[in-house]
């Protein structure tokens, strides 16, 4: 019943240039310190020393401090932004790849305002400068020597790699610097670099997040692709999937080209639509969880390999030390002593985790995507958007007031050529399946180590992106694309499972609050079609109320409520519910007078509308639970609350549904009282 469209979330938190960073910042800052003044002052100072050096190093300690959040404000103070800027042009391509990285953490973790912040300190000349530098080199390293162009050609794209890191940062939070990207021709630089993808996957797929992040809504930049440049992202849709990095960056052009439909000509339209949709399908047709245990596995035979080479050398070597005479003859491998801990020897970069997390951010991002393509606004999470139609002046009957209570949210809306493509690729099975993501197995495996424990929250992400595409799905498809009934029952049956299964839901808050939307809609669905709930007890959906009215969000409190009053209405029509309906009744009337959010108040005075304004029982049920003296007192409260606190707390759309509740309250209240006069006379 509801209108839903995922957030936009910020990547992961992470050393910019890899291990050699860590490093350097490690080298530079000593030993872990607990004073944030003292590093921030020396390593800024260190910026302008003569040594390319010095200078690289102070770019990798800033690298690592800024993603300490109380070293943000004394950076701002000490005009960090600025000082890093130049450095972006350093003689030094070492210093310039250091500086963009410590540019890029700054943006990945210091938000909007230090975006924003960053471009009003004039970051985008010298970003734009570095950009169009690094595209000219990646064109005259072409003609280099042979012996130079791989060195060479390294060194320019791992320095765009961190440049165009620092534009999609900026650009995503802040208009001005859009604005710039769109005047300075970044888009050339950005899709060139996105060319290169057969080559350095790591740079396309970076700009390919940049892409997508420049072409929502950017009117103006959409007039200035060309049919090269949509041959550009054809052709890296159209790639052949080597690795699952592969994957996320087929993921990432295909929502770049969603934004671009627009553009496309109407006669293109399906074609097109379909084509993305595939690629979705396929990303979400691949057992994540399966991945995620055949790379671990994967890791801990490489890892095991590599340990007993080593052991070998340095039996060979007899005193147990790798000389550095001998390092030189045995590439990548480092100066080390025998280790204690396997997780010592990862390589700067582990390749079966960075494979596994690429797959997860790829079904992510599809599962975003297929949310977004089912709406056509972007509502936060506790805006009621549709109001009810009904004019003050009727008078209060039945019908009145199971109408006025009204749809709280407006339906969402699908284009035929994407409603074709998502039943044609079976999108909702594969969602479906999704919800029930991730498994134990997965989950344990990456328990045990601590560089893979973060994919458990990602993992997680994945599941609650499912619930919330479940959500979108229920609303817009009809029960039969949906497998219907038995489809519908089963579904409410696993998410129940879902929920009761974890006894501490309620502190996940981004789970409840996805499972209980999805579960909302699909309960909606099934009443509006007279399909049966019994796969979901009155006593699993009351304990899921009493857990989620004390949740911080105001949009799972909503909820709750709604899922108890859509129950409450199917049940008031039963015969033999009526202890049922009072405790459903005695919850709404607290929540309604009692939660500190009007937006709560208003959906549960809703919901006691729907559960009691029809049926034998409920009649009986209001009156035994006094809901009409209730209700009587608590009239001008929620008049006194609108007026005194709604103008500065609520929008006006959801003051306009405030005023609808309280009126639909004014009728209710009359209805109510025709009630208790036909039972007591």
């Amino acid at each position: 019943m509801g209108k839903s469209r995922t957030k936009r979330f910020r990547r992961p938190q992470f050393s910019p240039t890899g291990d050699r960073v860590a490093e350097l910042a490690a080298a530079e800052n000593g030993a872990e310190r607990e004073e944030v003044d003292g590093p921030a002052a020396e390593l800024l100072e260190k910026l302008q020393h003569p040594s390319a050096d010095v200078r690289e190093c102070a770019c990798a300690g800033l690298a690592r401090l800024v993603q300490q959040p109380p070293a943000l404000p004394d950076l701002a103070r000490r005009d960090a932004v600025r000082r890093l800027g130049p450095l972006l042009l350093d003689p030094s391509l070492a210093v310039r790849e250091t500086a963009a990285g410590a540019l890029r953490n700054l943006s990945a973790c210091g938000g909007f305002e230090v975006c924003d912040d960053m471009v009003t300190k004039d970051v985008m000349t010298p970003l734009v400068a570095l950009l169009k530098e690094c595209s000219a080199g990646l064109d005259s390293n072409e003609m280099s020597p042979p012996e130079k162009k791989d060195q060479n050609r390294s060194s320019v794209e791992n320095i765009a790699n961190e440049a165009v890191n620092v534009l999609w940062n900026v650009c995503e939070c802040s208009s001005r610097a859009l604005s710039i990207f769109n005047k300075e021709g970044c888009l050339e630089i950005v899709l060139k670099y996105l060319s290169r993808f057969s080559t350095n996957v790591d740079l396309a797929v970076s700009a390919a997040y940049c892409l997508q992040t420049v072409t929502e809504d950017n009117i103006e930049l959409l007039k200035s692709f060309s049919s090269s440049s949509l041959q550009v992202l054809e052709s890296a849709m159209l790639s052949p999937v080597s690795s699952l990095e592969y994957v996320l960056l087929k993921t990432l052009v295909a929502g770049t080209v969603w934004n671009l439909k627009d553009v496309i000509p109407s006669k293109s339209q399906a074609e097109i639509i379909n084509a993305i949709l595939q690629i979705l399908s396929e990303v979400l047709e691949m057992d994540a969880g399966q991945v995620v245990i055949q790379m671990k596995e994967a890791e801990m035979q490489r890892l095991k390999t590599a340990a007993e080479t080593e052991e070998l050398l340095e039996n060979a070597n007899g005193d147990g030390l790798i000389e550095d005479d001998e390092m030189e003859e045995i590439p990548r491998k480092k100066k080390v002593r025998r280790k204690t801990f396997i997780s010592d020897l990862l390589p700067p970069t582990n390749k079966e985790l960075r494979e596994a997390t690429a797959l997860l951010t790829a079904q992510q991002t599809a599962l975003e995507l297929i949310v977004n393509m089912c709406c056509s606004e972007d509502p936060s999470d506790d805006e009621w958007e549709e109001l009810s139609s009904s004019d003050e002046s009727d008078a209060p009957t039945e019908n009145s007031v199971s109408e006025g209570a009204g749809q709280l949210l407006s339906p969402l809306c699908l284009s035929h050529e994407v409603h074709s493509a998502l039943t044609s690729c079976l999108i909702p099975k594969k969602i479906f399946e999704k919800t029930a993501f991730p498994s134990s197995i997965a989950v344990d495996v990456c328990s045990r180590s601590p560089t893979w424990k973060p994919l458990i929250r990602k993992m997680g992400t994945v599941q609650c992106r499912a619930l919330v595409c479940l959500q979108s799905l229920v609303s817009l498809l009809e029960v039969e694309h949906l497998g219907g009934a038995p489809a519908l029952q089963a579904l409410a049956q696993l998410l129940s499972q879902l929920l009761f299964s974890q006894p501490d839901f309620a502190k996940h808050v981004d789970f409840l609050e996805a499972i209980s939307s999805a579960l909302r809609a699909l309960l909606q669905t099934m009443a509006s079609k007279n399909i049966s709930q019994q796969c979901v007890t009155p006593s699993q959906l009351m304990t899921l109320c009493e857990a989620g009215i004390l949740s911080s969000s105001v949009g799972v409190r909503v909820n709750v409520v709604s899922i108890l009053g859509i129950t409450g209405s199917v049940l008031a029509r039963e015969d033999g519910t009526l202890e049922t309906l009072k405790t459903i009744g005695r919850f709404l009337l607290e929540v309604a007078t009692r939660d500190p959010s009007l937006v709560v108040a208003g959906e549960a005075l809703d919901a006691l509308f729907d559960v009691f304004a029809d049926g034998r029982e409920a009649e009986r049920a209001s009156v035994q639970i006094r809901l009409l003296p209730a209700l009587k007192e608590f009239q001008p409260v929620f008049k006194t609350k609108i007026r005194k606190e709604g103008r500065g707390k609520y929008s006006p759309d959801q003051l306009c549904v405030l005023d609808n509740v309280k009126t639909n309250l004014r009728r209710f209240v009359a209805y109510q009282e025709t009630v208790e006069k036909r039972l007591t006379t």
